[in-house]
């Protein structure tokens, strides 16, 4: 049977729910990019299903920030997914600070476990520093999502060298994704 992985693009183009910006990038196109390529890896697998958020990078989800949250974990929910994976791109005033990280609702979990997992296969395949799994269980996509979520921060989109891969070379950080879930689900 058939893994069902949900992935969620982060944000939405414009104000409603918008991301962050920085170093000519902003966050809902690249977790759009990413989380499509991603999606194109899974479904080029038998041993996944897998759904996006967002269909087209135009698409805009909800009416209100609250809104558009409830839509991404209601659409997750309703279709039953087995995991749930929402990808974003990070921002600090601070533009030394780069790397990625993963969030979870919980410490020694499913998610936990894929967060690493994920992170390991970022940092392999898109050469990024590791910021290690944390968790924040106020996040409204871990706390109301019924399986296992992982919220991806893949880069800093305010520091320099993480948004050039970001921009130069997307396809580093699906893949990387796509490999620790390889490896946390021992495809690998």
């Amino acid at each position: 049977m058939a893994i069902k992985i949900f992935i969620d693009q982060g944000h939405n183009p414009g104000t409603i729910n918008g991301g962050a910006s920085g170093n000519g990038l902003s966050e809902e196109a690249v977790n759009f990019t990413v989380g499509s390529m991603l999606a194109d890896l899974l479904d080029g697998d038998p041993r996944f299903i897998v759904r996006t958020s967002r269909m087209f990078p135009q698409q805009v989800l909800g009416t209100s920030t609250t809104d558009s949250l409830h839509s991404r974990v209601n659409m997750a929910n309703y279709w039953g997914a087995d995991y749930f994976i929402s990808i974003h791109s990070n921002y600090n005033t601070n533009p030394n600070i780069n790397g990625c990280e993963a969030y979870v609702f919980q410490r020694d979990s499913k998610a936990w476990y894929l967060g690493e997992d994920i992170l390991a296969g970022i940092v392999q395949e898109a050469n990024m520093k590791d910021n290690f799994v944390r968790t924040n269980p106020s996040l409204y996509v871990l706390r109301s999502t019924v399986m296992p979520a992982v919220l991806v921060e893949l880069g800093y989109l305010s520091n320099a060298q993480d948004a050039a891969k970001l921009r130069n070379d997307p396809e580093s950080f699906a893949y990387g994704i796509y490999v620790g879930m390889l490896n946390y689900f021992n495809f690998a």
